[in-house]
């Protein structure tokens, strides 16, 4: 039978030691281990002009351009193989146009049936009097949705690069920015022109847009004459003026908004003329303001998407937001 050890002699053994190591009550090397402080490191002038030496040579000998004959060597193949390659790719390109046909004869790629019937048949069948509207709107009405995506990809890709967050205050405000440095204000000739001029430019945009199947114009003029506006009256009345009518959330639901209708309309039209189905919608009276069917509407469309993208790309550019 054990007996109980007194705490005096139990403190003196291994275990009570070993015990207190594991429990993180004593360290047995405090107090034990000899410390000197670490004296400051001082270099002989002598020694460090010799390492910076050392090291310009190393750095000179990795770095010497003129001397790597593997780099010179290359630079020598690249630069003729860069014209070899060029004199290749201009006899291709001689020897692709040698079999031309000559100009304005009739067997060219560009007289063919596509053209006729764009000419012949597109007041009857799109309603439009001009061709061209005609043409990128209803038969290749794909391929303008496709530009119009481009566009609005490339004001979103704008405001992720260029957009700046607004300042806040210890209170979690906006900090209001002076729009002094980002435009002139108080100028009396720029908003006694903008007073003017605004109103008929966006005016005559609208008249570009709808008249746009009955004449040269269309969403992309009427749109970018519209987007000029803006961009004036941006300039003589500063941008707290102007978002109160065109801000961020505006242009992005009038876009998205523009873009789904787009991609709706001509999808049924698509649809329909694909299937032979009748599309129920009128082409109306050919050189009247109602006609040519959709393309009334898909101008408006791409009219909205252009004039945001050129007002929101001067904006990003210029402030970095709205």
């Amino acid at each position: 039978m054990s007996r109980k050890v007194p705490d005096q002699e139990y403190e003196k053994t291994l275990s009570f030691h070993l015990k207190q190591w594991l429990d993180g009550t004593k360290d047995f090397y405090v107090e034990r281990v000899e410390m000197k402080p670490q004296e400051e490191f001082h270099e002989e002038e002598s020694v460090k002009i010799d390492r910076n030496k050392e090291r310009r040579q190393r750095m000179a000998r990795i770095y010497d351009i003129a001397n790597n004959w593997e780099l010179t060597g290359f630079r020598r193949f690249y630069k003729i193989f860069c014209v070899f390659f060029c004199l290749f790719l201009v006899f291709m390109l001689l020897s692709a146009v040698s079999y031309m046909p000559s100009y304005g004869h009739p067997e060219n790629p560009v007289n063919n049936e596509v053209s006729e019937r764009y000419i012949e048949s597109g007041i009857q069948e799109t309603g439009a009097i001009n061709i061209v509207t005609g043409m990128i709107l209803d038969y290749r009405a794909f391929d303008t949705l496709g530009e119009s995506h481009v566009l609005f990809i490339a004001t979103c890709t704008v405001l992720i690069l260029l957009r700046k967050d607004k300042k806040k205050d210890e209170n979690g405000n906006d900090i209001e920015e002076n729009d002094r440095i980002y435009e002139p204000k108080n100028d009396l000739i720029l908003q006694t022109a903008a007073r003017i001029l605004v109103p008929p430019i966006i005016i005559f945009g609208i008249y570009v847009i709808l008249c746009g199947h009955l004449g040269p114009g269309g969403g992309f003029s009427g749109g970018a004459i519209i987007g000029a506006g803006l961009i004036l009256y941006l300039n003589a009345f500063g941008f707290k003026k102007t978002e109160r009518f065109f801000s961020e959330k505006t242009y992005k639901r009038l876009s998205v908004g523009a873009l789904g209708c787009y991609c709706l309309a001509k999808s049924y039209s698509f649809y329909t003329g694909a299937n032979h189905i009748e599309s129920v919608i009128p082409l109306g009276t050919p050189g009247n303001i109602i006609s040519s069917g959709l393309i009334l509407i898909l101008n408006i469309c791409v009219g909205i998407v252009v004039a945001g993208t050129m007002y929101t790309f001067y904006v990003m550019f210029r402030k970095g937001g709205y």
